[in-house]
């Protein structure tokens, strides 16, 4: 596990809050990655350290774009036999080429278990007392924390940088036309099936696979899966170990993703409006050692960082090496 001096390091001289990369035309950027356009309907993403929650950017987590990154490429890589993905490859640990898609208009959110902090999760609006949500019903009784019977969809729509997400039925998305009935069939199909997988894959690393965030589009005609897969960022992660006992003891399971900074911001008495606190040097350290303790698990695969160069500068020259961007403005 990498020391909190060597990610109090990272942080402040070599942690990635963006790359402006010559020759790529102007960068466009999210609330984690910024993108280039090239030739071929293809798109560069650069996966940065820039942590947001609430949907605002709050600061920067040492190494968590690397994990995101790689994270993803291993998850396409194990999900391609299910659903087709934009998937190309990774020339650089924070790089991604991938296939342009026409996105749809709603994020897919899959819930094995009724929890969350937000005020789009089932839980806290099951605390306000509602039963029914997102076109489903849910009986009285229930707990946090407690698994459902079954994996369900719970859609909302794409936020801009700083704007919220807000709830939607199945029938809402087909009658405001934001997707066509048989295209929705495909993507809740698809969305299911890879969160069945993602499920296994995690169970046999000790880890329950909670709930997740999946974005599809269409790639030559085809409903493809886009952005980022079971990552630390996406998704909920919980420790299978203990996650029986702590339940019957009403404590909160031991959490592998950015749920720990949620939580931490709730802590702070910040629910997502004005202006969020400050992320101090243990919260930043406890979040890239969790997310870095996540990558491994999963994909069984030692965390090699990079210790010695920015990585804006790495970016660049192996881009450069592999000729992308060559004689663009």
């Amino acid at each position: 596990m990498l020391t909190a001096e060597t990610i109090l390091h990272q942080k402040e001289f070599l942690a990635l809050s963006g790359v402006d990369l010559a020759g790529f035309g102007p960068r466009q950027q999210g609330k984690v990655r910024d993108f280039y356009e090239l030739p071929g309907k293809h798109r560069l993403l650069i996966t940065t350290d820039r942590q947001s929650a609430f949907d605002r950017i709050l600061g920067l987590i040492p190494f968590k774009g690397q994990v995101l990154n790689q994270l993803s490429q291993f998850w396409f890589e194990q999900t391609a036999d299910i659903v087709p993905n934009h998937f190309i490859s990774t020339p650089d640990p924070n790089v991604m080429l991938v296939r342009q898609a026409e996105m749809f208009p709603v994020e897919i959110i899959v819930r094995g278990y009724l929890t969350g902090v937000t005020d789009t999760s089932i839980w806290v609006m099951y605390q306000q007392g509602q039963r029914r949500m997102y076109g489903l019903d849910f009986p009285d009784g229930m707990r946090k924390n407690q698994p459902l019977p079954d994996p369900i969809l719970t859609p909302t729509t794409h936020a801009e940088l700083g704007g919220h997400d807000r709830p939607l039925s199945r029938n809402e998305i087909i009658q405001e036309g934001l997707v066509s009935k048989a295209l929705y069939t495909q993507v809740e199909e698809a969305a299911l099936a890879v969160f069945k997988r993602g499920q296994e894959l995690c169970r046999k690393a000790g880890l329950i696979l909670v709930d997740t965030k999946y974005e599809f589009g269409l790639i030559e005609g085809q409903v493809a899966l886009t952005d980022e897969v079971h990552t630390p960022d996406s998704s909920r992660f919980w420790l299978a170990e203990t996650y029986q006992e702590r339940f019957d003891r009403n404590e909160e399971p031991e959490n592998f993703d950015k749920e720990l900074l949620r939580l931490w911001l709730r802590s702070q008495g910040y629910k997502g409006e004005g202006e969020p606190p400050a992320l101090d040097d243990e919260i930043t350290v406890r979040l890239s050692q969790r997310y870095i303790a996540c990558y491994e698990r999963i994909t069984g695969r030692e965390f090699q960082p990079d210790l010695e160069q920015t990585p804006e500068a790495r970016i660049s020259r192996n881009l450069k090496e592999l000729n992308y961007g060559t004689g663009r403005d």
